[in-house]
């Protein structure tokens, strides 16, 4: 079962599209977003739509970062496709998916994202579209009042 608002968040580390290591500050708010597998229309249009609005989320200060269990190089290979300038973590044994409860069919992630704040979990969202999510995401966090101008 997702972590739910109000939980706790683990304290997570993987690696990047760029094989280095990667510690998201889940003190400050944070998007952590779940998607299936590197290039399909989907998790393409979904990864998209985060990069269209990544200038805003980085106005606001809110990394954003996309998890799924395929590896560093296939995250590469997604990443420069889709010229993506957040981070995608690797999660090859499902060990972050399984930390925040995030459910695997046939070892490939649930479409879940998580807004995180204050190392808890302040919103959740599952069974997520892909077309328009991002920009929802982006809302919510207005109407939380988690967007500070850096």
């Amino acid at each position: 079962m997702a972590l739910e608002p109000g939980e706790s968040v683990p304290d997570i580390v993987a690696d990047n599209q760029h094989g280095e290591r990667v510690r998201p500050d889940f003190a400050t708010p944070t998007v952590l977003y779940f998607y299936p597998k590197d290039d399909t229309p989907g998790c393409a249009t979904e990864a998209r739509e985060f990069e269209d609005e990544a200038e805003r989320f980085e106005e606001y200060g809110v990394p954003v970062y996309g998890v799924s269990t395929d590896g560093v190089e296939s995250h590469h290979e997604f990443a420069e496709n889709e010229a993506l300038s957040f981070d995608l973590l690797a999660d090859p044994e499902g060990n972050v998916a399984e930390a925040f409860g995030v459910e695997l069919v046939d070892g490939h992630a649930r479409r879940t994202t998580f807004v995180i704040a204050h190392n808890r979990v302040v919103g959740l969202y599952e069974g997520v579209r892909p077309e328009g999510h991002a920009k929802d995401v982006l809302r919510d966090l207005g109407e939380a009042g988690l967007l500070k101008q850096n």
